[in-house]
């Protein structure tokens, strides 16, 4: 994949690679000892003298993925040449295990790159439980993602709970640790690391709502964990809701949670446009 920057004043070429192209140094030598990094379309050294216009490219790789390429149906809520926003089905993987290394949205992100010729790696940003839906933001390289790592994200899910907050709005404010091995779970604890979720209520239906629900902090099932930890655990949850939301869900059928990944806004980590990026999802019951 190539990174491209038009000129448009002077100066040494590793001044716009560390600057208007913000390449971390280490990203840089290893590019520069390879031949890498162009001018106009020729090899060109850290040294060289940048004029306007001059176009400065660095071509970048990734390792081949070890699973294959899978083609089918895929949301693309936003793409450019550094970004791509998908938005991924309840019951689907984020990515391939070493038990199985088909059926996840990974393949499918491959097989998008291949149909349109474009050399790119499957680097997520916001990463979902197999059973939530919503958006996942992918950067096309390594160099894009490390610069996402620093790039302030707001995320909003829409959540279907089982009763209702007391308050419309509020703050939860519940550490959480994982539970000893060999479970996955993770269980609030004093010994937790700090995680805070903020909430809203959208809309009062008759023994559920639905929840805006902001993390503050990202631990694993935060979300989920602390909806069940204040009393209104999300509808569909078969690891943390409780035995009357669990009754609820039976009568209607669910077969996953209802939270999706509804909104992100962030600036663009290269351009600087903010972004507004919305799901077509959203968690209801049928």
């Amino acid at each position: 994949m190539e990174l491209c920057h038009t000129a448009t004043r002077s100066g040494r070429l590793s001044s716009f690679l560390r600057g208007e192209m913000a390449m971390s140094a280490g990203l840089v030598n290893r590019l520069k000892w390879s031949h890498r990094i162009l001018v106009n379309g020729q090899p060109r050294h850290n040294d060289f003298q940048v004029t306007p216009g001059d176009v400065i490219c660095a071509l970048l790789d990734d390792p081949q993925p070890e699973y294959p390429a899978e083609f089918g149906e895929l949301t693309v809520i936003y793409e450019d040449a550094y970004l791509l926003a998908v938005d991924k089905p309840a019951g689907m993987l984020i990515h391939p295990s070493h038990s199985r290394l088909t059926g996840t949205l990974a393949n499918l992100v491959l097989g998008h790159y291949q149909v349109t010729k474009q050399s790119c790696a499957f680097h997520p940003l916001t990463r979902l439980d197999r059973d939530t839906s919503g958006i996942v933001l992918l950067a096309k390289n390594s160099h894009i993602h490390s610069l996402l790592q620093s790039t302030p994200v707001e995320k909003t899910y829409h959540a279907l709970v089982y009763g209702c907050p007391e308050a419309d709005s509020g703050i939860i404010d519940a550490p959480i640790v994982r539970k000893p091995l060999p479970s996955l779970l993770r269980e609030i604890s004093p010994e937790g690391k700090p995680s805070v979720t903020e909430y809203r209520v959208l809309e009062k239906h008759d023994g559920y709502s639905k929840l805006a629900l902001t993390p503050v902090t990202g631990r694993t099932h935060q979300l989920r964990l602390h909806c069940a930890y204040m009393g209104f655990p999300i509808l569909g949850d078969p690891q943390y809701g409780s035995e009357e939301s669990t009754a609820f869900s039976a009568q209607w059928n669910l077969t996953h949670q209802l939270l999706c990944a509804s909104t992100l806004k962030l600036p663009h980590p290269v351009t600087g446009q903010f972004l507004v990026l919305h799901s077509q999802y959203h968690p209801k019951l049928l």
